[in-house]
């Protein structure tokens, strides 16, 4: 089999030649990903696209700009570099205020931290939606270059935000954790009136652009440790079960993204009629092992991951050699599994440490991957 129709068929709940094996954000075949851009990557990364099978993190461009809709607001940013990096700054004067926010850039770390939220309170919340909604243009011009760049070696998987992740963003964490519990009905309409906004825009991106699963990110938010189950009833369920929906309308898949204590949330992820959940962490990180995630759910949905990073990072090849082995004793009975890490590394340069816990990975994986 190649690598795409390997990942289709543990897809559609079929038993592939060998269990597929995956390196998660670490994308062999797009070009234009950091990973393949930093001269520290490029032997492991020469080595992902040998041996593995990739699930191709793609996103075509737009116009979209704030509150789900390409309305541009009157917006004023900055950038300010600094003895490490730089600082980014965003004001925005919406209904009637002005709403500012602050991140910060670190040389040599590929991820950005927002230091300031354009949100404090609910009425910042309230000025921030009223932002018109203009439905979201989408620009595929890129999807030629990336579909030839990937070939047979795997398959194509957007990413796109749920309502209630992208509402709690628009505050500090521990603060949007107080909006729901204590303002709940306020984030009901605020979410509701998000989910009317993704959906028309969903609708554009699967009419205009190419894509083989539909990652949505962001369930974490109202998962518990966070949040009790009885959230993710109300703000997740429905909502992830109309997108779900929607994409398999268009004949594509999902996956959906969550982080956390699944093993409390895990039958109305299987709910919503996704394809596939990811990254299954086990305990101490998670709740619930990958053995029991297969007994629960395993015929219902792939499965993809659970070897942690921080393993990978800082454990032994003994380590990685000996979990990955137990991963895929666990996981591939039945089908439904792919091997998968649960992020990926985002330092530069590369430590030399991760890149052979990597190689170890991938070699054992594919030496346990038979059925």
């Amino acid at each position: 089999m190649t690598s795409r129709e390997r990942l289709l068929t543990v897809l559609r709940g079929e038993i592939p030649d060998r269990v597929p094996v995956s390196c998660y954000e670490l994308v062999g075949f797009n070009s234009a990903d950091f990973c393949n851009r930093q001269p520290s990557y490029k032997s492991l990364m020469d080595y992902i696209r040998e041996k593995t099978d990739c699930v191709c993190m793609w996103n075509p461009g737009s116009d979209e700009r704030y509150a789900a809709s390409a309305f541009q607001p009157d917006a004023e940013s900055s950038w300010e570099d600094t003895s490490d990096g730089g600082i980014s700054k965003l004001s925005l004067n919406v209904g009637g205020r002005k709403l500012t926010r602050q991140g910060r850039i670190i040389n040599g770390i590929n991820t950005w931290w927002e230091t300031e939220h354009l949100c404090k309170d609910i009425s910042d919340v309230d000025a921030y939606m009223s932002i018109p909604f203009e439905p979201v243009r989408y620009d595929g011009s890129d999807a030629a270059r990336i579909t030839s760049e990937l070939g047979d070696h795997g398959i194509l998987m957007p990413s796109l935000s749920d309502p209630a992740y992208t509402a709690m963003s628009l505050m500090e964490f521990g603060e949007s954790m107080i909006w729901v519990m204590t303002e709940t009905e306020h984030f009901a309409e605020v979410t509701k009136e998000l989910h009317r906004r993704k959906m028309i825009n969903l609708r554009a991106m699967l009419e205009s652009t190419p894509g083989d699963i539909y990652r949505i990110c962001g369930p974490e938010y109202i998962c518990p440790p966070y949040l009790p189950p009885k959230y993710f009833e109300r703000f997740m369920l429905p909502y992830l079960t109309d997108m779900v929906n929607l994409i398999h309308e268009y004949g594509r898949m999902v996956r959906i993204h969550c982080h956390g204590r699944i093993g409390q949330v895990i039958d109305m992820i299987a709910e919503t009629g996704c394809d596939a959940t990811d990254p299954c962490e086990e305990p101490p990180d998670g709740d619930i092992t990958l053995k029991e995630l297969k007994a629960r759910v395993g015929g219902r949905m792939t499965l993809f991951g659970p070897m942690q990073l921080k393993l990978l990072e800082n454990g032994s090849p003994d380590e990685v050699r000996r979990e990955t082995k137990r991963m895929m004793r666990d996981g591939k009975e039945g089908g439904r599994f792919v091997i998968m890490p649960t992020a990926s590394p985002i330092n530069v340069p590369l430590r030399a440490k991760t890149e052979e816990n990597y190689r170890v990975y991938i070699d054992t994986a594919l030496e346990e991957a038979d059925y």
